[in-house]
């Protein structure tokens, strides 16, 4: 028996933000909403999707944003996703060098910290 891969990432959210969490993941990060299944929708909260890539957001109603424990994303032209991000008003920060990686934060709507990274070999 082992752990095979990874299904998805479930990110907190607070209740009734997500036109907001549409906004930054589907409109800034580029990944694709996609409908919940209805016996949770009701809960609340979106998913983005994008091939086996997979971010559910749920509603938590003791919302705390997780500050140490993120997803890190693997992306093309960190550069200009930086940019993008700042002219939207995310506040992006340069973390220590990764070998391999040119790498930043930035946070999401409601304080999760996102890692962005990029190959650079």
């Amino acid at each position: 028996m082992r752990v095979r891969q990874l299904d998805h990432v479930q990110l907190a959210m607070p209740a009734g933000r997500e036109d907001e969490a549409r906004t930054f993941y589907q409109g800034m990060l580029g990944i694709i909403e996609v409908a919940k299944p209805s016996h949770l929708a009701i809960r609340g909260g979106c998913w983005f999707e994008d091939g086996a890539l997979k971010v559910h957001l749920g509603v938590d109603t003791k919302f705390e944003p997780a500050r140490k424990a993120h997803p890190a994303f693997i992306v093309d032209d960190l550069a200009e996703l930086a940019a993008k991000l700042r002219g939207a008003g995310y506040q992006v920060v340069e973390n220590q060098p990764l070998q391999g990686y040119a790498r930043l934060y930035v946070d999401d709507p409601f304080g999760n910290r996102v890692e962005l990274m990029e190959p650079t070999g």
